[in-house]
């Protein structure tokens, strides 16, 4: 009769528990090798936002110490900016002025931009060529001619109509953008909204609007962005009415009577740039799907 061999002995728990710790360094490992390039990247763009943040939370005393922790929270910092003379009446004029342009640019753009990618017309290659000339334009070369229309013509000076107004004419990297987008909408979808019935206003509102969402959301907060964070014109046309000023003209202001509170003025910062990150954050995915998707079809 044959005799068998002793079976081998099993591991016992501790080195179990070794080996899956040695694999589980492994994998970290693994991962920081395949990820270090975004690993360095995102602390070189996330550190000077978190040098921000603590510092703006630091006492006065601390916020030039060079140190890299507030000794204790202040909170009261963020109070401290709300409360100062123009803060609140700054939030309200950016507000006043990004909302409007993002819904007039969004209202007076998506029609241009489907007649641009959809209709059989006469010198559309022209207009796409035209399109694409006026983007390329820089606002310094225009600002003189409208500063003098807008003001001396319209009496318009120290408000921000000047900066509303044009957007209710369409704006030319939006017309480009969504059209680019339209170009890859299937024309059989249109075909069989017009067969039903549908003119071509409700074809764009039932029809088009919806399937080009994606590229909406990202024209919309391509302007609001822009609104938000523009200097020069309100610089241009509102810069002697301190009544009108925007977040951007005020921080300036702010900066300049507080140059030695460093705490207060990275409290301001941060209270400008959240509402931007906040949005942002909530809306990446739509935001690249959109740019993404845009096509390249001329």
């Amino acid at each position: 009769m044959a005799v068998l061999a002793p079976a081998p002995p099993l591991p016992s728990a501790g080195i179990r528990r070794t080996h899956r710790a040695a694999a589980r360094r492994r994998r970290i490992l693994e991962w920081i090798a395949v990820h270090s390039l975004a690993i360095v990247a995102a602390v070189f763009f996330a550190g000077p936002f978190f040098l921000m943040l603590v510092t703006s939370l630091m006492p006065d005393n601390q916020a030039l110490s060079g140190a890299l922790w507030p000794a204790h929270w202040q909170w009261s910092n963020f109070r401290a900016v709300w409360d100062r003379a123009g803060f609140l009446t700054w939030y309200r004029n950016t507000l006043l002025y990004a909302v409007p342009v993002t819904v007039l640019t969004v209202v007076s753009s998506v029609p241009v931009a489907y007649a641009m990618a959809k209709f059989k017309y006469r010198f559309r290659r022209t207009t796409l060529i035209l399109l694409v000339s006026a983007m390329m334009i820089p606002p310094q070369v225009t600002v003189m001619p409208m500063y003098l229309l807008w003001t001396k013509q319209f009496g318009l000076g120290g408000t921000l109509w000047p900066l509303i107004v044009p957007t209710a004419f369409g704006d030319a990297y939006s017309i480009f953008l969504l059209r680019q987008f339209l170009l890859t909408v299937p024309k059989e979808y249109l075909d069989a909204a017009r067969v039903d019935g549908c003119g071509e206003i409700r074809t764009l509102i039932k029809v088009v609007v919806p399937m080009i969402r994606p590229a909406i959301a990202a024209v919309a907060l391509f302007q609001f962005f822009y609104a938000w964070n523009d200097y020069f014109g309100p610089q241009v046309y509102v810069g002697p009415n301190p009544g009108s000023w925007t977040l951007a003209l005020g921080l300036e202001t702010f900066h300049a009577a507080h140059h030695v509170d460093w705490n207060l003025m990275m409290a301001a910062n941060l209270m400008v740039i959240a509402p931007i990150v906040i949005i942002f954050f909530f809306a990446q995915k739509v935001f690249v799907e959109g740019v993404t998707l845009t096509g390249v079809k001329g």
